[in-house]
């Protein structure tokens, strides 16, 4: 990778109208609740003759096993989801994410904080800005935090209907470099979106909460805001998102009419019978032709066992 940075180049967007994308994290193979947020994202770009980009968010080395992310795009080969362009590794764009960085410390927007985790917690795990006016900053042990006030940011979901949130007393100031010197999920996703062109983003509704902590960076960034769509993510019998965290299974890809079929039923999407007899391109097909983003439902979580 080159070691000169051209800030007006690296955010370059394609000649397009609509760009969609899908982001997993390499932590294991893809499970259902994976798949279907995938799937989602994919049908929602074809259907809208757009292009859908693969993104690999690998910036926790220590959680990523050996081989996963070529695991993931093999899977998603086989469930017939084929991506456009080359595929994104974000540890490839380390400078980039400094460089969003430098702009924002250059700008007084942020600042380092040493605060543990029981310290905010104890506070209500809204951070209390408590380091935000020392006379001194850390010099080591602590990370980036970005200032955020009490504005309101509100945005139309796609699924979701109107969201809105309070960034000042419902979040605080929240971090955009950790404590182990790896960028954090919010900063890297709006540089990388801004880079990529996305102007659509089809997710987990577990990531809702997220999105306005993204928007604020878009804006203190000058970037664009995407339009975003949070669909229900699947859950065990325990209630709890099908994640690595909740040792979810990966998928079995060699089933996947079963998976593509499954998942239309669960996106609201209503797809004769006969379709499940069908190979997964068919399938694919159907739902980019009949696809109604307003008719995924409208919930937060969906129980795994409708999957089955």
């Amino acid at each position: 990778m080159s070691n000169s940075i051209n800030p007006v180049s690296q955010i370059r967007k394609p000649d397009s109208g609509y760009v969609g994308r899908f982001a997993p994290s390499p932590t294991g193979p893809l499970h259902f609740g994976s798949v279907i947020a995938a799937v989602a994202s994919y049908i929602d770009a074809r259907a809208n003759q757009g292009r859908w980009l693969v993104r690999m968010e690998d910036l926790d080395p220590p959680r990523e096993p050996p081989g996963a992310a070529a695991n993931i795009l093999r899977q998603l080969t086989q469930l017939g989801l084929q991506w456009d362009g080359e595929v994104l590794y974000q540890s490839q764009r380390l400078e980039y994410y400094a460089l969003a960085l430098q702009e924002l410390i250059d700008n007084d927007l942020c600042f380092r904080c040493d605060c543990s985790r029981s310290k905010i917690k104890s506070s209500g795990s809204i951070y209390d800005g408590a380091c935000r006016h020392r006379p001194s900053e850390p010099e080591q042990g602590y990370a980036v935090r970005i200032k955020t006030e009490d504005t309101l940011i509100e945005f139309q979901d796609l699924v979701q209907g109107v969201h809105r949130q309070n960034l000042g007393t419902e979040v605080g100031d929240f971090v955009i470099l950790r404590k182990d010197k790896l960028f954090a999920y919010q900063l890297a996703v709006v540089v990388d979106d801004e880079y990529q062109g996305i102007t659509h983003v089809v997710r987990g509704f577990d990531l809702l909460d997220s999105t306005p902590r993204q928007v604020y960076l878009q804006q203190l960034l000058n970037y664009s805001t995407p339009r975003y769509g949070h669909i229900p993510v699947i859950v065990n019998a325990s209630g709890d998102k099908l994640s690595k965290q909740s040792f979810a299974p990966s998928v079995d890809v060699e089933n996947s009419s079963h998976l593509i079929y499954q998942c239309l039923i669960l996106l609201g999407q209503a797809p004769p019978a006969n379709l499940l007899n069908s190979d997964p391109h068919t399938q694919l097909r159907w739902g980019i032709a009949h696809w109604d983003v307003q008719a995924v439902p409208k919930l937060a979580k969906l129980p795994q066992e409708l999957s089955k």
